[in-house]
């Protein structure tokens, strides 16, 4: 069975092996078995991780994948969007992730706010009246980095979506709400991440409603409600959050899967979704191979079965 239905296509991503943003021991880990467990799971596609962690020479990187017939799907570009100097910044990590991403036909760039200690403190936790959220120059600030960021994207040929993501300044709907309010006039379209939705106190059925117009790629995570619970009474931040497995294997939590396919499949949405599991390296519970091959086997009935399809 492979990771594909007539509707959907399932891709992985390497922080479901505990890959950080940042170099260090999550680094070091082979990234030939990583992407050979990938497809000995099922899956046809991954996201780049984080930049350096996959090979960036694009011959070689292109070879790797080909061998394994793995698409590149995209990159995820976190940027601290309330700093001034955030549209210089935008502008040179595209630049330097788009000529690798265009070179492998890779269709997505995935921008999102950076995680702050600020809003990490908070996460899970975010006051409802807004008073840890942007200002309205703030949010005029956010409009003209991201009309910089789409025109970019648009000259390597890349579709620009917004991941809404724990620990930042765009974490809760009405968050998410007020970001695609301020950046109405730019193409940019969304990456709805269930697990961070949920994590953010959203439902990613109602979500994927909202804003159905402009849902254009997935990432799909799943929650265990039990420690969810534990990280909203605590001030666990995001990584502690992490640490103690809130995120679990998909399929296995309280993310209502088969709502949130029956309102895609309402929509007509089709493309591809990456399958992850925010996870602690060398710490899981379950090895990442069999937790996204379990994952991939639970998405696939559920697709199969709401989207009126048949797993290939």
């Amino acid at each position: 069975m492979t990771a594909q239905t007539s509707r959907f296509n399932f891709a992985c991503a390497p922080n479901s092996w505990g890959v950080l943003d940042y170099p260090g021991p999550s680094w070091e880990q082979s990234y030939q078995t990583m992407l050979d467990e990938m497809v000995s799971a099922g899956y046809t596609g991954t996201e780049l991780g984080p930049y350096g962690f996959l090979p960036t020479d694009a011959k070689v990187l292109k070879a790797e994948l080909s061998q394994r017939s793995l698409k590149l799907l995209g990159s995820f570009v976190p940027v601290d969007l309330t700093d001034p100097a955030s549209t210089t910044t935008v502008v040179e990590q595209i630049r330097i992730v788009g000529g690798l991403l265009a070179a492998l036909g890779a269709p997505f760039l995935v921008l999102s706010d950076a995680q702050s200690p600020a809003r990490d403190r908070i996460a899970g936790r975010v006051p409802a009246d807004g008073s840890m959220g942007l200002n309205a120059g703030q949010w005029k600030h956010v409009a003209k980095v991201v009309a910089e960021a789409a025109k970019v994207t648009g000259e390597f040929g890349l579709d620009l979506v917004f991941h809404p993501h724990a620990s930042t300044h765009v974490e809760t709907p009405q968050e998410t709400e007020q970001f695609f309010d301020a950046t109405s006039e730019s193409p940019i379209g969304l990456c709805l991440d269930t697990g961070h939705c949920v994590y953010a106190g959203g439902d990613p059925a109602a979500e994927a409603e909202k804003f159905r117009a402009i849902l254009r790629f997935v990432h799909v995570k799943d929650i265990d409600a039990k420690v969810m619970g534990e990280v909203r009474r605590s001030e666990m931040n995001f990584e502690q959050a992490i640490a103690a497995n809130t995120f679990t294997t998909v399929g296995e939590g309280s993310v209502d899967f088969p709502a949130f396919f029956r309102v895609l499949d309402k929509n007509n949405y089709s493309g591809w979704m990456v399958v992850e599991q925010d996870v602690t390296y060398g710490a899981t519970i379950v090895p990442p191979l069999e937790s996204v091959a379990a994952g991939l086997r639970y998405l696939q009935g559920v697709a199969a079965a709401f989207a009126g399809t048949r797993a290939l």
